[in-house]
């Protein structure tokens, strides 16, 4: 029974050696477990992505088409075709394959309440797709959690895709100057250093959103960009409710007012024609969708054009309990705490995209008066945990982006609890190998 016992006791030393040899980091996930299998990025105008992806999307001349297969996450369980939708206008699906088990939206670039967001070389095309569950058959249960999935579309500004695609963020520019200056006007989503953009996904309660807004022009006439005002609604439309107002009373930046934020422009300017400011990233209560947009009227004036308090940028200071202007004197910021910076002639109290009616920007503006432009910037998407949303990785020109990271925390948890279990059965055996080989 001793023989036969060491060698039942070395067999199993011999295996713990093998398993203690063997780098847990190689298995093989599958779509399910490899982030990099949740994201993809196409060149040209459209490319298909590989059947076992859950999304694809299509970046055609003139709309979008998104595949969806039902199986959305990867578990065999197949979701209601009804539960899906296309934007924030909640666009219902234009056809079902029931034979591939895949749901097709196909949406004009500006329809559904989509997004654009012009660079310097890129006009880029935003939406979603969201993912809510309805309700199952016992209404105190929930199997299911939502999801959202962002879509991006890029098109080179060098290639007029169609003439609707650069008007949003396009205004003319009228002054004794050039009667064909063409300015546009943009919002960037910045790392942490300002370097480089960033993903739009990922965030939690607690970071920072680093913004960075920019306008160019095609000659060189000196312009200085203010930021008269954000509004951070669920939707593109900031009217919606519920909004907050995040810079307000022409360049007021009032989230910063707040005890528990840190919200302030950027001092000094990089440039006059760019303007920076940072906010502390929060969400709507109620909302499950964990989603923001921010619509911002930019606006610009001749460099040479001293600041006043229609035309400033003025953060809170908390250590000195006082408004401070990005440049100018401290005295244009003065109303930022009575709340009334309109000119006497302005005095009533608007909304801020109230003040524009009907019209993004303000077209044939007179000789002197700045040139401004509604720009929105979002999908901005919280995550509960770091990677929960995925993260957004951007092609090239005309390119096709979208993220999700469903399941991805479940499956870190199983890895932990396995690599656990496997350290503890080692350490163990191999007290037993060591008992064993010093009782021979």
């Amino acid at each position: 029974m001793r023989r036969g016992g060491g060698l039942a006791l070395g067999l199993l030393c011999w295996l713990v050696a093998e398993v203690a040899s063997y780098t847990p980091w190689d298995f093989s996930w599958g779509a399910r477990g490899d982030p990099s299998a949740w994201s993809w990025g196409a060149e040209s105008h459209s490319r298909a992505v590989p059947g076992s992806q859950p999304v694809t999307v299509q970046c055609q001349e003139a709309q979008l088409v998104v595949t969806v297969h039902r199986d959305l996450f990867g578990t065999g369980r197949l979701i209601n075709a009804a539960d899906l939708t296309l934007g924030p206008a909640a666009c219902k699906h234009s056809s079902l394959n029931a034979a591939h088990n895949t749901v097709t939206f196909a949406a004009g670039l500006h329809e559904c309440g989509s997004v654009v967001q012009v660079t310097p070389d890129a006009l880029i095309y935003r939406t979603l797709i969201n993912y809510d569950p309805s309700p199952a058959s016992n209404p105190l249960i929930i199997r299911t959690n939502p999801a959202v999935i962002p879509i991006e579309c890029h098109y080179p500004r060098r290639e007029n895709v169609s003439s609707n695609a650069i008007r949003p963020t396009w205004a003319p520019f009228s002054s004794t100057l050039s009667a064909e200056e063409r300015l546009v006007f943009s919002l960037r989503l910045m790392n942490e250093d300002w370097s480089a953009e960033r993903p739009f996904t990922g965030f939690q309660l607690g970071d920072i959103l680093n913004i960075q807004a920019e306008v160019s022009t095609e000659s060189h006439v000196p312009l200085r960009l203010f930021v008269d005002s954000c509004v951070a609604a669920l939707s593109p439309d900031g009217d919606s409710s519920p909004h907050y107002s995040i810079i307000d009373f022409n360049g007021c930046l009032v989230d910063g007012r707040l005890d528990d934020t840190s919200s302030a422009f950027i001092t000094p300017r990089p440039q006059e024609d760019m303007l920076r400011f940072r906010i502390d990233v929060f969400r709507f209560a109620g909302d499950t969708r964990n989603l923001i947009y921010i619509t911002c009227h930019l606006k610009v004036t001749p460099a040479d054009q001293a600041p006043d308090p229609q035309n400033k940028a003025c953060s809170f200071n908390k250590a000195r309990n006082t408004w401070v202007p990005v440049e100018g004197t401290r005295d244009i910021c003065s109303c930022c705490e009575t709340g009334n910076c309109e000119p006497p002639a302005l005095s009533r109290r608007l909304n801020p995209l109230e003040r524009w009616p009907g019209r993004r920007f303000r077209r044939d503006a007179p000789e002197g008066k700045e040139i401004e432009a509604d720009v929105v910037i979002g999908p901005v998407l919280l995550s509960a945990d770091p990677g929960a949303i995925g993260e957004q990785r951007e092609g090239g020109d005309g390119a096709a982006v979208a993220v999700t990271g469903a399941g991805m925390g479940l499956v870190c948890v199983a890895v932990a609890v396995a690599l656990a279990g496997v350290a503890v059965a080692v350490g163990i055996t191999r007290r037993g190998c060591a008992r064993g080989s010093a009782g021979a």
